[in-house]
C-alpha cells in the first residue's frame, strides 16, 4: 500500500509532465489560424487559448476522462497508470522538440493499448476502440472538408454581397480560437489525466464526478504552461509552413476546427454515454490542409513530414508501453 502511494504521487508527478507536453504540442491546435493570419499575436492568442482551456476542461473534460480512464480496458493499475504516461510523454515531447503536430491522443490510447495487451489482452473493449478508430479517420476528414466547403462559401457571399471588412474578419477569426480552444480543452484533458480516475476513486474513495473535476483542473494546468514553455515552435509549423493563411481562410479552417472537436466531444456523449477522444492535431492540420486545398497552396514536403510522425505515433506507444510494463513487472521493479 505504501509502494502503491509513492507509485500514485510519481504517475501524477508525470501526469502533469504530460500535461506540458500537450500543451506544447497541441497549443498550435486553437491558434495557429489566428497566428497565421496575423489576427493576433503569438502572446495573446496564447493568453486567450490558456482562459478557454480552463473554462472547456473544468465544464465538459468528465465527458471523454471516462472514456480513457476506463473505456477501453476493464481497470488501470497503478503501474500500468505510471508506465502509459512515461510512454506517451517520450513519445510527445520527442515529436514537440521537432515542431511537429502529432496526436497526443493517438499517444496516449496507444499506451493503453500497449498496457491492455501486457495486463489483458482479450478483455480490451473492442467496441469502443473500434469506434475510437473510426474517430480518428472521419474527425480530419470531416474538418478537412467542412474547411473547404466554409471558404468557398465564404469567397462566393464575400464577391457577390460586397461582405469583406477586414475588421469583423480578425473578430470571427478570434471567435473561432475561442471556441476552439474550449472545445480543446473538453477534448485533450483526458489525455494527461484519465487513466487516473479509476485510481483516484480507488485509493482517495472520491466520487467519479468530483474526481473527474479535480483531475480537469490539474491538467488544464499543465497544459497552459506547456503552451507557453513548448509551443511557439508548433505553432510555427502549423501557422506559416503548411500553407499561408489569409483572415478568410482562418476564419475557415479555425471554425471547421472548432466545430469537429466539439461535435465528437458531446455528441457522442449524449448518445453513447462517453466523449470520443479525438486527435485535435489532425482535426486542426485537416482544417489547414482543406482551406490550402481551396486555394491549390500547400506545402507538401512538410505535410509528408507530419504525417510520417503520425504514422509512427501508434506502434512506438504500443510497443514501448507492453515492454516497459512487461519489464516492470517480470522484474517486480515496484
Amino acid at each position: 500500500m505504501y509502494m502503491d502511494t509513492i507509485l500514485l504521487f510519481l504517475g501524477l508527478l508525470l501526469s502533469f509532465i504530460m500535461a506540458i507536453n500537450i500543451g506544447g504540442n497541441d497549443a498550435a491546435n486553437p491558434t495557429s489560424t489566428a497566428v497565421g493570419s496575423g489576427a493576433l499575436s503569438l502572446r495573446r492568442a496564447l493568453i486567450l487559448f490558456a482562459i478557454f482551456v480552463i473554462l472547456g476542461a473544468l465544464l465538459q473534460g468528465y465527458m471523454v476522462i471516462k472514456t480513457i480512464g476506463r473505456g477501453i480496458v476493464p481497470e488501470i493499475d497503478i503501474l500500468g497508470a505510471f508506465i502509459i504516461v512515461l510512454s506517451a510523454n517520450i513519445w510527445i515531447f520527442f515529436a514537440t522538440m521537432r515542431g511537429m503536430a502529432i496526436s497526443t491522443t493517438h499517444s496516449i490510447v496507444a499506451a493503453v493499448i500497449g498496457y491492455g495487451i501486457a495486463q489483458y489482452f482479450l478483455e480490451i473493449n473492442l467496441g469502443v476502440l473500434t469506434t475510437i478508430f473510426i474517430s480518428w479517420i472521419t474527425s480530419p476528414l470531416l474538418s478537412a472538408l467542412l474547411s473547404f466547403f466554409l471558404y468557398k462559401l465564404s469567397y462566393f457571399l464575400i464577391r457577390k454581397y460586397s461582405l469583406k471588412s477586414e475588421k469583423i474578419l480578425r473578430i470571427l477569426v478570434i471567435f473561432t480560437l475561442l471556441f476552439s480552444a474550449y472545445s480543446f480543452g473538453a477534448n485533450d484533458v483526458a489525455n494527461a489525466t484519465g487513466v487516473y480516475i479509476t485510481i483516484a476513486c480507488k485509493l482517495g474513495q472520491i466520487p467519479d464526478f468530483n474526481a473527474m473535476i479535480l483531475l480537469s483542473i490539474y491538467g488544464a494546468i499543465g497544459i497552459i504552461i506547456g503552451g507557453y514553455i513548448l509551443g511557439p515552435k508548433v505553432i510555427r509549423t502549423l501557422a506559416f509552413r503548411i500553407t499561408r493563411l489569409d483572415l478568410l481562410m482562418a476564419l475557415a479552417a479555425g471554425l471547421a476546427n472548432a466545430t469537429t472537436v466539439y461535435l465528437f466531444t458531446t455528441l457522442p456523449y449524449f448518445i453513447f454515454g462517453y466523449g470520443l477522444p479525438i486527435s485535435t492535431s489532425y482535426v486542426a492540420v485537416g482544417s489547414i490542409l482543406g482551406v490550402g486545398g481551396a486555394k491549390s497552396s500547400i506545402n507538401m514536403k512538410i505535410t509528408a513530414k507530419l504525417i510520417s510522425y503520425w504514422i509512427m505515433t501508434i506502434p512506438f506507444n504500443i510497443i514501448l508501453t507492453f515492454a516497459l510494463y512487461k519489464l516492470f513487472t517480470i522484474f517486480s521493479i515496484f
